[in-house]
């Protein structure tokens, strides 16, 4: 790694992307086009094309690679590794949904230059602090600007900046900034002046203003002032002292200042749009919760059908869909398995035209990645169409694949009354499945080899959308051997649930039968999820790869709520918010009244609860920061305007928005405070959209941050906002001010 203070553009396989490669790109067997590839000048992004395109380019940022593998280590390059050698070949794995990028370099030292070379760019980009990330937003926007390469940037070159940074400035006022940076009066901006232009561009009034209330010369923040300020309002009561020391000592740019214990306006700002200054409760993000409680009392992060990247009836089988998922933090991933040729099972949706891909690859892929997210335990939820035969070949593949990651056995041996928890289960792949006898009656229970299909009454044909019948089906004793703590079975009603059911049997539902019955027996549902699994699935219908709404089925305790990962929108924006939580582990611990199985609680009468404290939410709507801009026609300009929603038990649900704000998606001011009264905060979520507004036809969704009610941190805060697909866009922000009180 570079040493300390030198330039990442010195480095030798920096400099080899800096020059530029000409390489294969692979989309598949027959696939395969050369591109030229380089480096641009801010060592941020890389931009390729093919040498027929004329003026046709395409670009990308380091900051959306989340890493790269050597060799051939995707599908795409496996099926292709007689033809292209390992040591020349490389993947560029991208955050999100987006897809890999498969490129095979003319040599091996030139594949092992741009390997090595994007690591460091990565480790670079990750590592920055504040400070650092905000100057090379700034070289950044330079690099941008200055057309010509010649490291000046002349005043109609500002302009063409000002639209592209989405800023709506009268000519006046433009050249007013720049004749006060061009201060040698050369007509045009070196990078150091464009850095004061810049700051003058983004000084925030807002900021400013906040930063006066509580400085007594108006230039500083004394170590008591900042204090007060953390007390007042940031409700940081606890050792607001200490915390102030520690924040001159993070944010401070100013090293006189740090020894003087006092914080500067730039440092003042650094903090206001750190981690620690987000609306997001630091102490959250990390692993907090209880994790040695019974399975059933966490929502879990649940996947359907997880080996589709598009849609349920033409899309694409994949492993990297497995990948994706797991890297997010699924715990519940889903595997239809159907008998394939030369005796080897595949995966796919069966009775449509998705591809098909193997179930040794897809358990392969599993032993590989199931653990790199997080620890806890991964349910594997199998439909098996598979006869008897291919049934033992799926039990072999995953006793020799998984090994000892594969649970097989009670953990005690005794019959359980409650499921293990996810700290005992860690580093644990569990099966869910149809299982011949109980766990606990050994190898001789079983009485037959026929099982009913328990999920066929919920199944819906994707074809007709019609439930087919229930049949009997032969289910190989191996397979059903290898299914401990999570026996399917199909679901009567909620009485016969509580007399008859094992704490290890789990139920599926369909969205729609899963809805009706919180809607018409939700408490019952509440207290049979505080003992049992239960995991539900989109409809039939939802052949798009479209989801629900996963709220109403965590309102009655439901844990495996699976959804398509591989849609993007605000079914997913939930999820991701409900489990950005708890070191983003999978499992979030449910709240009291979701755990207790005489509980009272209904989703419907929040005001029935023991202990039912409702609490009112006021958001002051400030400002935004450097929105990105969704039209990129020439000279369009955003509108924007701010939504928050609630979601959570259905009295909570409600939105409320400010006004859009005419052409300025850099700096607008809104100033517009939204109140909303929370009953069940332990359940609700709060969604921040920022749209842009569009009088003909619907609004364009610019970016989202979405995270728990109980994660929220009072105070002045920034919003650092989400793409659709869920990837930071740095540095497009809002700045809220939060208080939360009990309702008198």
């Amino acid at each position: 790694m570079d040493p300390e203070g030198s330039r990442i553009e010195d480095d030798p396989d920096v400099q080899v992307m800096m020059a530029g490669s000409t390489l294969k790109k692979v989309k598949s067997r027959l696939w395969k086009k050369q591109r030229h590839f380089r480096l641009l000048e801010d060592a941020v992004t890389i931009w390729y094309k093919s040498r027929w395109a004329g003026k046709g380019h395409s670009t990308f940022s380091i900051s959306e690679v989340e890493t790269v593998r050597e060799g051939h280590q995707s599908e795409v390059l496996q099926s292709t590794a007689k033809e292209f050698p390992a040591e020349r070949c490389f993947t560029l794995v991208f955050h999100g949904r987006q897809c890999n990028l498969d490129l095979v370099a003319r040599t091996s030292e030139e594949a092992k230059a741009w390997i090595e070379g994007v690591r460091k760019l990565i480790h670079k980009a990750q590592t920055m602090d504040e400070k650092e990330r905000q100057d090379q937003w700034i070289r950044d926007w330079f690099h941008k600007a200055d057309k010509n390469k010649d490291g000046k940037m002349n005043f109609t070159e500002v302009q063409t900046l000002l639209k592209m940074m989405n800023v709506e400035m009268n000519e006046d006022n433009a050249l007013d900034l720049f004749t006060k940076a061009d201060r040698c009066e050369s007509g045009s901006l070196e990078i150091e002046q464009f850095v004061h232009f810049y700051k003058m561009l983004t000084q925030r009034d807002e900021v400013w203003k906040v930063f006066q209330d509580y400085s007594g010369d108006g230039e500083k923040l004394l170590l008591e002032e900042l204090e007060t300020f953390l007390s007042m309002e940031q409700q940081e009561r606890e050792q607001s002292y200490q915390l102030a020391e520690t924040l001159i000592d993070r944010y401070e740019p100013s090293e006189s200042a740090k020894k003087q214990h006092f914080m500067s306006f730039e440092g003042f700002q650094i903090y206001l749009c750190s981690q620690e200054g987000s609306i997001f409760n630091p102490k959250r993000q990390d692993l907090y919760q209880d994790m040695s409680q019974p399975l059933s009392h966490y929502f879990i992060s649940s996947s359907h059908n997880t080996y589709l990247l598009e849609n349920q009836l033409l899309g694409q089988s994949s492993l990297e869909a497995y990948i994706k998922a797991l890297k997010r933090g699924c715990r519940c991933v889903e595997v239809d398995c159907w008998d394939g040729p030369d005796g080897e099972p595949i995966v796919y949706h069966g009775h449509t035209f998705t591809s098909k891909i193997l179930f040794r690859d897809v358990i392969t892929t599993l032993k590989e990645y199931a653990f790199m997210a997080s620890d806890f335990p991964v349910i594997l939820s199998l439909e098996n169409h598979c006869g008897v035969e291919q049934q033992t070949v799926m039990a072999q593949h995953l006793s020799q694949i998984l090994g000892d990651t594969l649970l097989t056995t009670l953990l005690d041996g005794q019959v359980p009354q409650q499921l293990p928890s996810p700290q005992e289960l860690k580093g644990k792949i569990l099966l869910k499945a149809k299982k011949l006898n109980n766990p606990e009656d050994g190898l001789d229970g079983a009485q037959s080899d026929e099982v009913s299909d328990e999920e066929a009454e919920d199944a819906e044909s994707p074809s007709t959308g019609n439930p087919p019948a229930r049949k009997k089906s032969k289910l190989s004793r191996e397979l059903s051997d290898l299914v401990v703590y999570c026996k399917s079975v199909h679901f009567r009603d909620f009485e016969h649930a509580r007399s008859h059911a094992k704490c290890y049997e789990i139920s599926s539902f369909s969205e729609n039968k899963a809805q009706a019955r919180a809607k018409d027996e939700g408490t019952d549902f509440v207290r049979y999820n505080t003992r049992q699994l239960s995991r539900i699935y989109p409809g039939g219908f939802r052949t798009n790869s479209s989801n629900y709404n996963p709220q109403e089925m965590w309102n009655v305790g439901c844990q495996m709520v699976a959804l398509n990962f591989q849609t993007a929108g605000l079914e997913m924006d939930l999820n991701d918010g409900l489990f950005r939580q708890n070191g983003c582990c999978g499992y979030v611990l449910k709240p009291d009244f979701l755990r207790d199985g005489n509980t009272q609680f209904s989703p419907d009468k929040p005001e029935d609860r023991q202990g039912y404290k409702p609490l009112r939410l006021s958001i002051q709507v400030i400002s935004g920061q450097q929105l990105p801009k969704v039209n990129q026609k020439e000279g369009s300009i955003v509108d924007p305007l701010v939504r928050v929603q609630i979601f959570g038990v259905p009295g909570d649900e409600g939105m409320k928005e400010t006004p859009y704000i005419n052409n300025n998606g850099f700096n607008p001011v809104w100033n517009v405070t939204l109140n909303f009264v929370i009953h069940t905060p332990e359940l609700a979520l709060v969604r921040f959209e920022v749209e842009d507004h569009d009088r003909a036809s619907r609004n364009d969704f610019i970016g989202q941050f979405t995270l728990p009610f109980t994660c929220i941190q009072p105070g002045y805060r920034h919003i650092h906002l989400l793409s659709k697909d869920g990837i930071a866009i740095p540095p497009a922000s809002l700045f809220v001010n939060i208080s939360i009180s009990e309702l008198t």
